[in-house]
């Protein structure tokens, strides 16, 4: 073959922009993690995916369906890996409690959400998905599924994210005085148990083609995660996930929403950004009005209190955990409790505020 054609069969395929997007991908990651930001591995792709879109991309590029839901899958199992047989105990020890703070943190959550949805602040039930507290991922991913717009949904989970991430920071500082021990540092290439590895990546594709035969709504997150854990808590599969793998799972994930956006989705953020950020901010506040009823009522420490309640994501809240003097099963197995809830009754919650504002939106 001619090099005239080869560059031209390159250049039709759009591997040039792939290149450029793996690259800008790579240093928005890098910048990210610079600052210590949470969510840096899927925030920075999706960065990088909107930029593309807007300017040389034009639409043209897309993810290929398997790669993605593969990825979404690989999602799964990592929220899978975090429920141990530890925090299940803690859940079940101080079921009444547990339940008590999910739901509660649930329903403030929902009712915002459902004030944004009735001030048409983003359309349909967007804001609902969007405001959901917990599995900022799992969160865009299911929206898509039941005909939510992912864009949206990425952008007000991943906004509160930040928001979150921060607030928790102050907080474990100047509340309680933190030792300011450093996050630990992201190894992209730890050492790998090659024979759970194996096991891991034969059940995740196992996973992927399972949810696709039989067409599950939301199940490239809801099967690996449910499954993945049965599995794991009686011993039948180790969950090996090096985080070189989750990048690549967080990128796809990150490009395929990204590479969807145009400037109409941009302009209506704009429009939206002050009421989501209030909105937020009011979650937050609530939530650490709960904190201290939790710290007065049941004794929890005030930064457990707080990291325990705090709205998500679960990724963000266990790395500021592990570097503060708290109670760090009590803080994921409320976080975690909260997930594993929001992922059941998630669905049935958009579902109704659609049906009570008029907003019916129908799975895809």
């Amino acid at each position: 073959m001619p090099f005239s054609d080869a560059r031209r069969l390159l250049r039709d395929a759009g591997l040039p922009k792939w290149a450029l997007l793996l690259a800008l991908s790579t240093a928005l990651v890098v910048f990210l993690e610079l600052f210590a930001l949470p969510a840096s591995l899927l925030i920075g792709p999706m960065a990088a995916a909107i930029l593309l879109a807007l300017t040389v991309g034009k639409g043209k590029l897309r993810i290929p369906v398997w790669p993605l839901q593969f990825g979404q899958v690989l999602v799964g199992l990592m929220m899978a890996r975090t429920i141990t047989p530890d925090i299940l105990g803690t859940m079940a020890k101080d079921a009444p409690l547990f339940l008590l703070f999910i739901f509660s943190v649930i329903a403030i959550a929902t009712g915002l959400g459902w004030l944004l949805t009735r001030w048409q602040v983003l359309p349909g039930t967007t804001a609902v998905w969007g405001s959901s507290p917990g599995g900022a991922s799992a969160m865009v991913i299911m929206s898509e599924a039941y005909g939510a717009d992912a864009r949206l949904v990425a952008f007000m989970q991943y906004l509160r994210v930040v928001f979150v991430a921060v607030g928790a920071s102050v907080i474990s500082r100047l509340w309680v005085a933190a030792d300011g021990a450093e996050p630990p540092p992201l190894i992209l290439f730890p050492e790998v148990d090659w024979p759970a590895f194996a096991a891991t990546i034969a059940f995740a594709g196992l996973c992927a083609y399972g949810v696709r035969r039989l067409r599950i709504q939301g199940g490239t997150i809801i099967v690996p995660l449910f499954l993945g854990a049965f599995l794991q808590g009686v011993g039948l599969l180790k969950i090996e996930l090096p985080m070189w793998l989750l990048a690549i799972a967080y990128a796809l994930v990150g490009w395929s929403i990204g590479l969807r956006f145009t400037r109409s989705i941009l302009e209506h953020v704009a429009r939206a950004l002050p009421r989501v950020s209030a909105c937020i901010v009011l979650l937050m506040a609530l939530c650490g009005c709960m904190a201290a009823a939790l710290h007065i009522f049941a004794g929890i420490d005030p930064l457990t209190a707080y990291l325990a309640t705090s709205p998500g994501g679960a990724d963000s809240v266990a790395i500021i955990a592990a570097s503060s003097d708290v109670d760090v099963p009590f803080v994921m197995a409320m976080q975690t409790g909260r997930f594993l809830v929001i992922l059941l009754i998630g669905p049935t919650l958009a579902r109704f505020i659609a049906r009570r504002s008029g907003l019916a939106e129908n799975p895809v």
